[in-house]
């Protein structure tokens, strides 16, 4: 009897090895909640091609957008924890989405397993070339002088830029205008024309127009310098705390997934980050690899995700 309960565990641990050597079997899916072309499905294209080198089997991006991202996060959450089907997105549908929009279909903090955070990126505080602010203490100055009167641009409402000028305002004790336009291009469009003051603007998207000269940048929301802008100086060095700001994107999966799928998934994610033909790219563009454990992303998750509803519920914020 002993015997063969034996040969029955071995059996089964047997099956339980190969199961995890097969995977992946077959075409993984790689969600992207949003259109071509943005930060999230870069992200996933990229460390796409890296996984099917490191992993073997075929890994193909699929695009759903819709609602801010949360149609496609939906789905992933509908999808089997199998391993085949991997969430590439944005802060947007994790921890902002759900504080604005009512049925998203999921809970973020309950329904998905939470792989890694892949990358992220400061936001800047940039004002167009022809600006009289010049410097932080400008803006401050006017801020305290007109309430309600410096234009900040957005690409739309809840956006990160959007919320992390909420987040400045409260933490400052000021107020200004916000001007949410249909994303970011006809944003910068009005930025560099002066039709609107400033924007909180991520890094990838305002570097060339900074290094170029047409816009001004004051300070940057990171937590040190950024080696792309060694001159701007962050809003803790300037003296504003509790403003320190990043739009990341990361993998996450359908909650249940299998432990060693997780595990393989993971180093394989953070070692495509860290590649060599892939890293030194990511860093040109202003993203920071981060590529943390699966413990470390689930906490932060559930912190930004309390952050960023505190912001929405104090500023009153909607997602019209």
């Amino acid at each position: 009897m002993k015997k063969l309960l034996t040969s029955l565990i071995l059996g089964v641990a047997v099956m339980a090895g190969a199961q995890a050597q097969a995977w992946p079997s077959k075409p993984v899916t790689l969600l992207v909640p949003f259109p071509p072309g943005g930060s999230s499905d870069m992200i996933a294209r990229t460390v796409g091609v890296k996984l099917q080198e490191k992993l073997g089997g075929t890994f193909i991006v699929q695009n759903q957008g819709g609602a801010g991202g949360t149609v496609g996060t939906a789905a992933v959450k509908r999808a089997a924890p199998d391993g085949q089907t991997v969430l590439v997105t944005s802060l947007g549908p994790l921890v902002i989405g759900p504080h604005l929009i009512k049925g998203v279909g999921y809970d973020a903090t309950k329904d998905f397993d939470y792989i890694t955070v892949a990358v992220q990126a400061p936001n800047v505080l940039a004002v167009p070339a022809a600006s009289p602010h010049k410097t932080l203490a400008d803006v401050l100055a006017f801020h305290k002088a007109n309430p309600g009167k410096m234009s900040f641009a957005s690409s739309g409402n809840g956006s990160s830029d959007h919320l992390t000028a909420e987040l400045f305002w409260q933490t400052t004790h000021t107020s200004g205008l916000h001007i949410p336009y249909k994303g970011g291009a006809p944003a910068m469009s009005d930025l560099l024309g002066g039709q609107v003051d400033a924007t909180f603007m991520n890094i990838n998207t305002g570097l060339g127009n900074i290094k170029a000269g047409k816009l001004r940048a004051l300070a940057i929301t990171s937590t040190k310098r950024s080696p792309l802008l060694p001159d701007v100086p962050t809003l803790e060095e300037l003296g504003i705390q509790g403003v320190t700001v990043y739009s990341w994107q990361a993998f996450a999966a359908p909650k249940g997934l299998p432990a060693d799928i997780k595990a393989k998934l993971h180093g394989a994610i953070v070692a495509s980050l860290n590649d060599p033909a892939v890293k030194p790219k990511l860093l040109e563009l202003g993203f920071e690899i981060v590529g943390n454990t699966p413990e470390q992303f689930t906490a932060f998750q559930a912190a930004e995700f309390a952050r960023w509803k505190k912001v929405i519920e104090v500023g009153k914020i909607t997602a019209d």
